[in-house]
């Protein structure tokens, strides 16, 4: 069984207050960054980021993380990253504090979830 980590990247780089929103492309790069040398307990990552946040990593694997570009809503796009690995029997957490995704994410199949502050810990 592989473990994924579905990382929601604007919750993640929103909880730290440091200075994100002025240079979102680059927060989200710092976070794929990190995420690519981190010693995580996951076989793969995949990292969703939507809107400005998309002009900082190219969408795509890279490594054991995949960046997925949201077309529309993060949260629907986290969801359908979950709904796909938990279909072929892969075991999903979900990383963000959002407990409506959360939600819905355990819906599609998550099996964990886990907050920002978790994950930044690990980087």
């Amino acid at each position: 069984m592989v473990r994924v980590l579905v990382v929601d990247g604007a919750n993640v780089v929103g909880a730290r207050p440091d200075g994100w929103w002025k240079d979102r492309a680059g927060a989200a790069r710092r976070l794929h960054e990190g995420l690519l040398v981190a010693d995580l307990p996951a076989d793969a990552v995949v990292l969703v980021l939507e809107g400005a946040a998309k002009g900082g990593v190219r969408a795509g694997r890279d490594g054991d993380v995949t960046t997925a570009h949201a077309k529309r809503s993060g949260d629907d796009e986290i969801v359908a990253q979950v709904r796909a690995a938990s279909e072929r029997g892969d075991a999903v957490t979900v990383v963000t504090a959002d407990q409506m995704l959360r939600a819905r994410a355990s819906a599609a199949g998550a099996t964990m979830s886990l907050g920002p502050s978790w994950l930044l810990d690990l980087l």
